[in-house]
């Protein structure tokens, strides 16, 4: 009931995914602890992050992508669930992703290594939040597969960076 007061609509527990739409009105919204400086390293760290994709996919793949990193931590970044999500069926999912040169096991491999070592750069989180944000139910899983993808482990990986 208090969510319900305080959202103004009826809140849904258990959905298929976690979301909240606000109206587009609210980008009129000032916000009262705004910090620009956040605003700023922010908005860089996106620029990079955009300027250091080594391909640039088209609005089918970014769909795609986009998709699969809402899924991740839910371990549900499967290929039925990212059709069902995108309304198509797997076989037109799989039609489209090849038509770029792309299958969906190389997307989902691809964001995972991107994320993974994005994520590593970032000291306050642990290897095993990094391990639940990439869809992996335990530390092992995540390291078997980082060293399969670089040949080095996790933490060899942020021992370097630091």
């Amino acid at each position: 009931a208090e969510l319900r007061t305080f959202f103004g609509s009826e809140v849904t527990f258990g959905a298929a995914a976690d979301e909240v739409i606000f109206p587009t009105s609210i980008k009129q919204i000032v916000v009262v602890g705004a910090d620009p400086y956040l605003n700023d390293v922010l908005i860089k760290y996106c620029e990079q992050a955009i300027a250091d994709r080594s391909t640039k996919p088209s609005s089918f793949g970014l769909n795609v992508e986009n998709l699969i990193t809402l899924h991740l931590p839910h371990g549900e970044a499967r290929i039925g669930e990212i059709a069902r999500k995108l309304g198509v069926s797997r076989r037109t999912l799989a039609r489209r992703l090849s038509a770029e040169g792309l299958t969906f096991s190389v997307v989902l491999r691809r964001l995972k290594s991107e994320l993974a070592e994005r994520h590593l750069a970032d000291q306050t989180l642990s290897i095993s939040e990094i391990a639940w944000l990439l869809g992996y139910q335990d530390v092992s899983a995540f390291t078997h597969a980082f060293k399969r993808w670089t040949g080095r482990t996790p933490t060899a990986i942020r021992q370097a960076l630091r």
